[in-house]
């Protein structure tokens, strides 16, 4: 029988030093997503990341940003890929089908390419709902800090038991 992985660090590691992010941000709804965006890069580098470290990727929508993540992620130049957008409901069911496509298709990019992708789009009925989450910018590079962590205990346990 084989031991389950627990990682070192029963917290979260707190420096981002020598890791490398990719962010993927949606242009529409920017006046949402622009401060989600502060906010992750406020929490990269309270974190330790180094800017050069980071990389922006701006697309025209939510829809859009699954495919740039899997095409980062795919690059090897990065260690955790953050997705931000923002979709707010209107009255058509797009919102649906664009929520829904964005959060799937990010899912898949990670399970794909085997890079964390972490999830910092918004799905929300009103703005006042969006202005009351910008806090999930900061929250989505915190995450991503962690599973890049988590995923370079992991490469360094395969390499050992290899």
């Amino acid at each position: 029988m084989s031991e389950s992985f627990t990682p070192k660090n029963t917290r979260p590691r707190t420096t981002a030093a020598g890791f490398r992010f990719a962010l993927v941000v949606s242009r529409f709804n920017s006046f949402i997503t622009e401060r989600l965006l502060a906010g992750a890069l406020d929490a990269l580098k309270a974190a330790g990341a180094s800017a050069d470290h980071i990389e922006v990727v701006r697309v025209p929508g939510s829809f859009e940003i699954p495919l740039t993540a899997k095409k980062l992620a795919s690059g090897g130049n990065a260690d955790a890929v953050i997705a931000i957008g923002c979709v707010l409901r209107g009255e058509t069911s797009h919102f649906d089908f664009v929520a829904s496509e964005a959060a799937s298709g990010l899912q898949l990019a990670g399970l794909e390419t085997g890079v964390p992708v972490s999830f910092g789009v918004l799905t929300v009925d009103t703005v006042e709902q969006a202005e009351e989450r910008l806090g999930k910018g900061g929250e989505a590079a915190r995450s991503a800090l962690e599973m890049a962590d988590i995923f370079s205990q992991v490469r360094a346990l395969v390499r050992s038991a290899g």
